[in-house]
């Protein structure tokens, strides 16, 4: 399944791609059972909670819906909605840093030991189509196209073995990135004793467009190898695999999850390959449009807007 979370007039829910466009599910639970939706069809996050109940809930009413003519509407066209980050209230964001060999190599450092992660807030999320916000004071504004994992299961202490039983699906992600203020003076040469500025580098607003779609585990299948490509304005700038994971998705969830309690919604993006632009490319400017674009997952486009 290709689920969304979208806004049609001024109220969000939860939507499913199907062949005759994107089945509005709150509706059609109306229209076939008389009564309004309950509460996680309107929360991607309530949505994974509600586990197979839900999944078996949106297979009865696509059915159902396909057999319904134009009216009511059920179904929209894409350009017809607001897309929103698949999962607009994700609890956690979990990047992983460095995870790409090559990425590593451009920026001047190595792959670590062990998995590095660092976090962004909910105000960095944003969906398919919408802007990204390039502030007053940064002008080495960067991109990242990763895959990112949704987690479906509450787990803690999870075996890399065990972890798919955990992801509810994919999604593509761009991990925005302000290296300017990421990266001190110097940087990597002369070293920071505190390190990189995560925060002020990678979660002002806007910095993780997501989406479209949550593209469930099924659907997918084996994450390994999937193609992942960026373009800013027609142009490649990425072009890598996800057979280039240094450290694979079960060691991920493995490493993060032991003393840390993921949460349906929880989001991981698992890394970048190289082609960024603070490896001598030129960075994200007005106007810019960054198309985005995992095979299996969907194609991520937004574009760039200076501060006012």
């Amino acid at each position: 399944m290709k689920l969304l979370s979208f806004e049609k007039y001024g109220d969000r829910r939860v939507g499913l791609l199907t062949d005759k466009g994107i089945l509005d599910l709150p509706s059609a639970y109306k229209l076939v059972y008389g009564e309004d939706a309950p509460r996680w069809l309107y929360s991607m996050r309530s949505f994974l909670t509600a586990g197979e109940e839900s999944t078996r809930l949106v297979e009865k009413l696509s059915k159902k819906a396909a057999q319904y003519g134009e009216w009511p509407p059920l179904y929209y066209k894409e350009s017809e909605i607001t897309f929103k980050p698949p999962v607009p209230d994700a609890r956690k964001i979990l990047c992983v840093a460095a995870n790409y060999v090559m990425h590593g190599q451009e920026m001047k450092i190595t792959v670590p030991e062990k998995p590095y992660f660092f976090g962004k807030f909910g105000n960095t999320l944003i969906g398919h189509g919408e802007n990204i916000v390039i502030p007053r004071t940064s002008t080495m504004v960067d991109y990242e196209i990763e895959l990112a994992v949704v987690i479906g299961k509450k787990g803690k202490y999870i075996p890399a073995k065990q972890a798919e039983e955990y992801i509810a699906g994919y999604m593509v992600f761009n991990d925005v990135s302000f290296r300017d203020k990421q990266l001190p003076p110097g940087w990597p040469e002369k070293l920071n004793p505190f390190g990189q500025n995560w925060i002020l580098g990678k979660s002002l607003d806007t910095a993780a467009p997501c989406g479209p779609y949550l593209v469930t585990r099924d659907e997918v299948g084996t994450p390994y190898p999937l193609r992942l490509v960026l373009k800013v304005n027609g142009e490649v700038r990425q072009n890598g695999s996800t057979d280039e994971m240094f450290f694979k998705i079960g060691e991920l969830i493995e490493y993060i999850s032991d003393g840390l309690t993921l949460e349906p919604g929880d989001i991981i993006a698992t890394g970048t390959p190289a082609g960024v632009a603070a490896a001598g490319k030129q960075y994200l400017k007005d106007g810019d449009l960054i198309e985005a674009e995992i095979e299996k997952v969907g194609l991520l486009k937004n574009r760039c807007v200076k501060e006012t």
